[in-house]
């Protein structure tokens, strides 16, 4: 072997590979939301269904430990709804890490449809799916919590928290509801954004940690937590004891709105619905569309 070659085995035996660690920057998180988008476009429909079943549960899971872990408390405001915003997150470390389709984090993905890259047929079908997985896997949970008995846990209060603050949603004003709901899902739909900038999964956790405890902490309406919520309320109403400990928290408390059709359904739902498309997909998704992927015009 010639001189030259030794130099050139040699030079390519310590070369030292360039390894990146900082975060993408936006336009790049940009490229990857539509990428991903079309990723989504390309799931079956029974995996898109099973994905979102998943998700509901992982939903009401975050919303059970922030109740776990707040229900003592004597106020609902401050470090006590921090920690539970902070509890919560967990919900969303699953879906973002295990995989599953939420609704409401799914409205990114809009951005996807604004850059032509899937159909608006592609992006209503991902998400009336999810929207129905959603809906079965947070009701699953209102099942095995409730045989669980763990809102039994410090003599009730724990249903008693659940229950209060399930009627709380029910007998909000349209606007109020709507509002809060535009809050939230931009809020969700930030912290997703802010995953893709992340090369790790440390990355993602961290970003999610503090957009999703705002909107705990600050009592932004999501739709998928109080298809749990509201309707685990509705159940333990009407539970005796779960009402003697409504009464020793804050003595009789006016349940008659809450109710799965006129309350949940109509008075909640429908609005937080309206308020979480907005938020996530006008106030997140269309921004960022066109910032970084409207077609440009050169002159």
């Amino acid at each position: 072997m010639s001189d030259a070659q030794n130099n050139s085995a040699s030079s390519q035996e310590y070369v030292v590979p360039v390894i990146e660690i900082d975060a993408y920057a936006p336009a790049k998180m940009a490229d990857k939301v539509g990428q991903v988008g079309v990723a989504k476009a390309r799931l079956s429909t029974l995996t898109v269904f099973a994905l979102s079943i998943l998700a509901g549960v992982f939903i009401a899971l975050g919303a059970q430990l922030s109740m776990l872990v707040t229900h003592t408390a004597t106020s609902n405001f401050g470090v006590n709804q921090v920690i539970g915003g902070a509890a919560f997150t967990l919900a969303l470390v699953l879906i973002v890490i295990a995989g599953a389709e939420l609704f409401t984090g799914n409205c990114l993905i809009a951005m996807s449809f604004m850059a032509r890259k899937i159909t608006g047929r592609d992006f209503a079908k991902n998400l009336i799916i999810s929207f129905i997985g959603n809906f079965i896997g947070a009701l699953t949970l209102v099942l095995w919590i409730y045989n669980s008995k763990q809102w039994a846990f410090s003599n009730y209060l724990l249903g008693a928290k659940i229950v209060l603050a399930a009627n709380d949603k029910v007998n909000l004003s349209f606007g109020v509801a709507f509002t809060r709901g535009v809050l939230c899902n931009a809020l969700v739909c930030l912290g997703i954004w802010l995953c893709y900038s992340g090369r790790s999964n440390l990355d993602k956790i961290l970003a999610l940690l503090w957009p999703i405890t705002c909107l705990i902490a600050c009592g932004f309406e999501h739709c998928v937590v109080n298809m749990w919520l509201i309707p685990m309320g509705i159940v333990l109403k009407g539970n005796s004891s779960v009402l003697a400990a409504i009464e020793k928290v804050q003595g009789k408390a006016d349940l008659s709105n809450l109710t799965f059709f006129n309350g949940f359904m109509i008075d909640n739902l429908v609005p937080v619905v309206l308020g979480n498309l907005f938020g996530g997909i006008v106030l997140v998704a269309g921004v960022y569309w066109f910032i970084y992927l409207r077609p440009s015009k050169k002159i």
